[in-house]
């Protein structure tokens, strides 16, 4: 099966059911979820079953659907799925874009109105994936033969609607007979880029090589890396960027070494309602993440203290250029 053909988040059973694969069991296991109700929504996006910023506010918006096909109330439940992960803004933008449907359809009938939710959320899904393709289009352009890519988590077709936001430039690239390195930060402590994104890329044939997060400097230093392109949970006004946790050593790590450093995603994930960086709320995750959950014993002292935040901030005055579908935008 071609890796696009993939439907990884789907409407079941007239839409009274979300479907969608449970990513916290990749690379091993390839199985999907049913989700009938806000709260089953919530926590399949808390726990990282469906995870990456587009993806996540796709879900929201068909999960939101379902639950009020299933008799809850709007807010209750847009409340309930708002919650559940913070930083990522396409979550609260598609909830309040799926609110304007709800309230101009009053007076509808039931099934009129599940129809306009149905119908919106789906608008939502081939909008990001027409997003992604507008992305992969602009961004393949940056990449040459024999050069080396650096990722940093997953922001490919299992994080998105369809191609990706950071991988996209990579799969088009790829298309148009381009030849280069894929290296891929395993991305610590959940590992995205270890169980997803080098499962993605090694599953469509694209040269790829894993390494631990603290090789990627060695690799700059040694001049293996040429560019690196990362996704976005959050963009604030003056451009500074919220993404997964080690990002901003990067992008530190890239300016050292004078590599170009490209944050790709949908403007949707552009928040001019926050001024800078430091206004971005950082989501804060369990410690067994860190201590124990992808070990066969734990890897720490039980009781000590652990700081596990799920994102950083990386200002905008390391970030060579935005990615989106209207283009690329430089920071100089």
């Amino acid at each position: 099966m071609n890796l696009f053909d993939w439907d990884i988040c789907y409407f079941s059973d007239d839409v009274r059911a979300l479907t969608v694969l449970d990513q916290t069991l990749l690379p091993s296991e390839e199985r999907y979820v049913i989700l009938s109700n806000s709260a089953d929504v919530a926590d399949a996006i808390k726990r990282l079953v469906v995870r990456g910023a587009p993806l996540i506010g796709i879900a929201a918006a068909m999960g939101i659907t379902v639950a009020v096909a299933n008799g809850e109330d709007f807010f209750e439940a847009k409340k309930t799925i708002g919650a559940a992960r913070p930083t990522a803004v396409n979550l609260s933008w598609a909830l309040e874009r799926m609110q304007g449907v709800y309230v101009a359809s009053h007076g509808l009938n039931y099934e009129s109105l599940i129809d306009r939710l149905r119908e919106e959320a789906l608008l939502i899904k081939a909008e990001d994936a027409e997003t992604c393709h507008k992305i992969g289009l602009f961004g393949c352009n940056l990449i040459k033969d024999n050069m080396g890519v650096l990722t940093h988590c997953n922001a490919g077709h299992l994080a998105t609607g369809h191609y990706g936001t950071a991988l996209s430039p990579i799969y088009f690239a790829a298309n148009n007979g381009k030849r280069f390195r894929v290296y891929a930060d395993e991305t610590r402590p959940l590992l995205q880029g270890a169980r997803l994104t080098a499962y993605e890329l090694y599953k469509y044939g694209i040269d790829t090589t894993l390494i631990c997060d603290n090789m990627a400097a060695s690799l700059m230093a040694a001049g293996k890396i040429d560019i690196v392109f990362v996704g976005c949970d959050r963009v604030a006004a003056n451009g500074d960027t919220a993404n997964k946790i080690g990002t901003l050593g990067v992008a530190v790590m890239a300016r050292h070494f004078g590599i170009p450093f490209y944050v790709c995603g949908p403007q949707s994930s552009f928040d001019n309602q926050c001024a800078i960086g430091a206004d971005i709320v950082i989501e804060q995750r369990d410690r067994h993440e860190i201590t124990s959950m992808h070990y066969e014993h734990p890897m720490a002292p039980a009781g000590v203290k652990t700081y596990n935040p799920a994102f950083d901030i990386t200002p905008h005055e390391l970030i060579t250029g935005y990615i989106t579908e209207n283009g690329i935008h430089t920071t100089k």
